[in-house]
């Protein structure tokens, strides 16, 4: 087997635009331009030293139609995940690259990173949890690459999620089909197949705040979804805490929608309403002789008003922030290595029969 090691990338941002430029490719990356494989199956590891290698071994043994490979993005999991994931890549039986970012980025960008290297006419996105059975990905691969689908989620009949995680997702779900331009009642999954296509035009944004679902959503929509099995977790907890679910919908409010601002604007012409109102109150109070009400009820109008002024104000801070650090070129993501390995000839078949081929040129 051999492998190469690419080192010292950084993803910068551009101005913000809803598709920006390509980002350069990392160095040395044009020297890695073989022929694509049939699947290539990108997996963000976050404190998933003791469960990625299961997941590798499970998809090690898949031939899917025209062969597979896996690509793991070490997002700066403070466990020894790098450790586990360099030794899979030495010894490795399948096309297997492993790209470590040099600090914890987060999850989408993770995402983001694996795209840009990976070389399949389909890639499948999967968590390093095992709750996404790795038979299924044969399911999901199978059902776009037939159906000449660009995009396919998939949805669970019992999701194994902590339960304040699953309110979390109905929630963020729920936000999505306001906000979004997509089908509408479809589940955003991370176990989702993209097409070379969408994978191309989603990997050209470079904007330190990506939402994958959100980039898909603007580039395609032939999108379908199937049903799959989740399983519960096997071992540790979710990475998801309260914090990064807020940073989630965030970056799907004020990424890929004007709505918070176009209801801060209804918001201000409601209170502005309002005040009309009560305005009118008051002259009719002083126009009957009768004395206009006291503090107590000036002072709740203002906080009122206050309230909404400053919420607004967070709104329109939130999306300036965002286009600073953005001009700024704070980066999406750094890689650190990126390790290639490509096992010699005869490691595996796919299911028409073919060897798998080293493509380490």
């Amino acid at each position: 087997m051999r492998s190469e090691i690419l080192t010292g990338t950084t993803l910068t941002a551009p101005l913000p635009a809803p598709l920006p430029p390509a980002l350069p490719s990392p160095a040395g990356a044009e020297a890695f331009s073989p022929e694509s494989v049939g699947l290539s199956i990108v997996v963000p590891v976050y404190r998933g030293a003791t469960t990625v290698g299961t997941l590798v071994a499970a998809l090690s043994v898949l031939r899917p139609l025209g062969g597979i490979e896996v690509v793991l993005v070490n997002d700066g999991s403070p466990d020894n995940s790098a450790e586990v994931c360099r030794r899979l890549a030495a010894e490795a039986t399948i096309p297997l690259t492993y790209v470590e970012h040099a600090r914890n980025f987060g999850e989408h960008n993770a995402v983001m990173s694996g795209l840009r290297v990976a070389r399949g006419r389909y890639v499948i996105t999967m968590d390093d949890d095992l709750q996404n059975p790795p038979e299924e990905v044969l399911k999901l691969y199978d059902h776009a690459r037939l159906g000449n689908w660009d995009v396919v989620y998939t949805r669970y009949a019992v999701k194994e999620h902590e339960g304040w995680r699953n309110l979390g997702s109905r929630f963020a779900n729920g936000v999505a089909d306001l906000l979004l331009d997509k089908p509408r009642g479809l589940y955003l999954s991370s176990f989702r197949c993209m097409s070379a296509l969408v994978v191309r035009e989603v990997s050209r944004y470079a904007g330190p705040y990506p939402y994958v679902d959100g980039l898909i959503m603007q580039v395609t929509q032939r999108i379908d979804s199937i049903e799959v099995r989740h399983l519960k977790r096997v071992e540790g907890r979710s990475n998801y805490t309260l914090r990064r679910l807020v940073r989630l919908w965030l970056n799907l409010a004020t990424n890929f929608s004007l709505l918070p601002v176009r209801l801060a604007t209804f918001a201000g012409l409601a209170m502005g309403g309002l005040g009309i109102i009560a305005a009118l109150f008051v002259i009719a109070e002083a126009l009957t002789g009768e004395t206009p009400s006291g503090w107590a009820s000036t002072m709740t109008v203002t906080l009122l008003l206050s309230a909404v002024q400053f919420l607004i104000l967070g709104v329109l801070g939130e999306y300036v922030g965002r286009a600073f650090l953005s001009a700024n070129g704070t980066p999406q993501g750094v890689v650190r290595d990126v390790v290639r390995a490509r096992p010699a000839p005869g490691h595996g078949r796919d299911r028409d029969g073919d060897h798998d081929r080293d493509t380490d040129r």
